[in-house]
């Protein structure tokens, strides 16, 4: 190579690495000249997508309270934001918990998979809850036949803890904790640990006398014996009790009442018509002693014990099937704030 070729090479490397910022933006102006503006929206609205399924996912979900089992904490209607992060976030929705900092705590505003909950299948399960999350619980596919929500999550107070039994007593919560001896109330449990979260009574305690009469008088008439005059008053009060022409029976609420209570009474007045029925037998302890929470479970209720349909009806929930912790309401404006 002789001088003259030597110079000009030197020249054009200088010149070339004096200049490589301007021909970069010279060269991505170009690039943003050719690319289609269809394309550029649709990158930018999946990139948000993707963004809020992670969120939903493993940090914060939105979701709908969908009845009124948590007033006065929560009303129909209700929007929350859910802390996942604290149970476990699962690795893929409906499967593959991970470790969260934490188990649920007594008196914690959880959200979890309903027991009663019919599946749609795997891919419409995961299609239904991205669906969900992707538009902040304002879109939800999972209908039943009528076009009613089918209720996929249910937002309930955890009460009852592994390893304790749950019974009630003229509708209050009784309590026997781990390792001890006897049943105590919830009131005491709350007061000496510090919880002051409400709770709703729709039903008047003094009406359970008769609410038990009324479960007697329904035992009667399911064997078909004659029923005091007394005891169909009172069951009168509470459903409108017939037969059709094939004897069957059938009956219609016509007041609200603590359903259990009045199990518990017709189970036990069955009993004692049919001493052998095991079956029987069993439905009256259960309602009667109480239920046990296995170590892998625990207790959820509504804050609106007589409007309510939680574990004191599909028993106690399993851990791994709950999703997160209440954290904060952000709908309506009017009650923005946190979840106690």
């Amino acid at each position: 190579m002789n001088r003259q070729e030597w110079e000009l090479a030197v020249q054009t490397v200088t010149e070339r690495v004096l200049t490589w910022r301007k021909r970069r933006r010279i060269a991505k102006k170009e690039k943003q000249k050719k690319k289609n503006p269809v394309l550029d929206w649709l990158d930018a609205i999946l990139s948000a997508v993707v963004i809020v399924l992670l969120i939903n996912q493993y940090l914060l979900q939105a979701y709908q309270i969908p009845s009124e089992s948590m007033v006065p904490s929560l009303h129909i209607g209700d929007r929350i934001f859910v802390n996942k992060l604290v149970y476990g976030p699962e690795l893929v929705p409906g499967m593959l918990k991970m470790p969260g900092f934490r188990q649920p705590k007594r008196g914690d505003v959880i959200i979890f998979e309903s027991p009663e909950y019919l599946s749609i299948g795997p891919l419409k399960d995961i299609l239904q809850r991205v669906v969900y999350m992707v538009t902040l619980s304002l879109v939800d596919i999972d209908k039943d036949e009528n076009g009613n929500p089918k209720h996929h999550f249910l937002v309930k107070r955890a009460i009852g803890m592994p390893g304790e039994r749950i019974r009630m007593n003229d509708g209050n919560v009784e309590i026997l904790t781990a390792g001890a001896m006897d049943f105590r109330g919830e009131a005491l449990l709350k007061e000496d640990l510090g919880l002051e979260y409400p709770n709703t009574r729709s039903f008047a305690l003094d009406e359970y006398p008769r609410l038990e009469n009324a479960g007697a008088a329904f035992a009667l008439e399911e064997a078909n014996l004659a029923v005091p005059d007394a005891l169909r008053r009172d069951l009168g009060s509470f459903l409108n009790v017939s037969r059709d022409a094939d004897g069957r029976l059938s009956a219609r609420a016509v007041a609200l009442f603590d359903d259990l209570a009045f199990s518990a009474s017709r189970y036990r007045a069955q009993w004692g018509l049919e001493p052998w029925n095991q079956a029987v037998r069993l439905e009256w302890r259960r309602r009667s002693e109480g239920a046990y929470v296995p170590v892998d479970r625990l207790f959820p209720m509504g804050d609106n014990r007589d409007n309510s349909r939680d574990a004191r009806y599909f028993g106690p929930v399993k851990l791994a099937k709950v999703l997160g912790r209440g954290l904060f309401r952000y709908w309506p404006f009017n009650r923005f704030g946190g979840v106690e």
